[in-house]
């Protein structure tokens, strides 16, 4: 995904957001005229335009602009697509790694439209359990496959740099409909997903 030029972003809101990070700044006890900072609150708001923007992304139509009928009725599985996402509590990012899979039902989509829907929901304020369903509702409302399974781990630096400051505690949530909420089906891809390449 290439980063967007500075004419892209919404003047009206970059201002907004340079008044706002401004006053921040001053207020945490920073000279927001020391040379280094002047233009940090313009950086941090189109940093932040840019972390957010899978407010302006439709994960159905990122998912229907590369449907395929296609008669493979096996697992498909998209395993460790990074992700970066900002905690809705306290605006501080966690990431990690999002493993997706499906079983189509007549339909594909294009292998990199999956990470693309992990990156909709990602770019937004959002909590781990909540970003773990989206995936899933948004690729089950759109394929409609016999079973969709989404696996998040994921590192909270809310939970690193503050509060309890746990450094390596990992966050796993996961997901499943239709035929991965059979047990043999689950454990093959939770399996497949742990299995190292050689």
């Amino acid at each position: 995904m290439a980063y967007k030029k500075t004419e892209e972003y919404d003047q009206e809101v970059t201002e907004g957001l340079i008044r706002n990070y401004a006053s921040a700044i001053s207020l945490l006890g920073e000279d927001i005229e020391r040379e280094g900072i002047q233009k940090t609150p313009e950086r941090v708001a189109k940093a932040m335009q840019y972390i957010t923007q899978g407010y302006q992304m439709n994960a159905r139509e990122i998912l229907d602009s590369a449907k395929f009928h296609e008669s493979y009725s096996e697992m498909v599985i998209v395993k460790d697509i990074e992700l970066y996402s900002l905690c809705e509590h306290h605006m501080l990012p966690f990431f990690g790694k999002a493993h997706v899979a499906y079983i189509p039902d007549g339909v594909i989509t294009g292998l990199s439209k999956i990470a693309r829907v992990v990156d909709c929901f990602a770019r937004r304020l959002q909590v781990q359990e909540r970003l773990t369903h989206e995936i899933l509702d948004a690729i089950q409302e759109s394929l409609q496959p016999l079973g969709v399974a989404v696996v998040i781990e994921a590192q909270h630096l809310c939970m690193m740099m503050r509060g309890v400051q746990k450094q390596n505690s990992v966050t796993t949530t996961s997901a499943f409909s239709g035929q991965f909420e059979k047990n043999e089906t689950r454990s093959e891809f939770l399996r497949l997903i742990s299995a190292k390449l050689n």
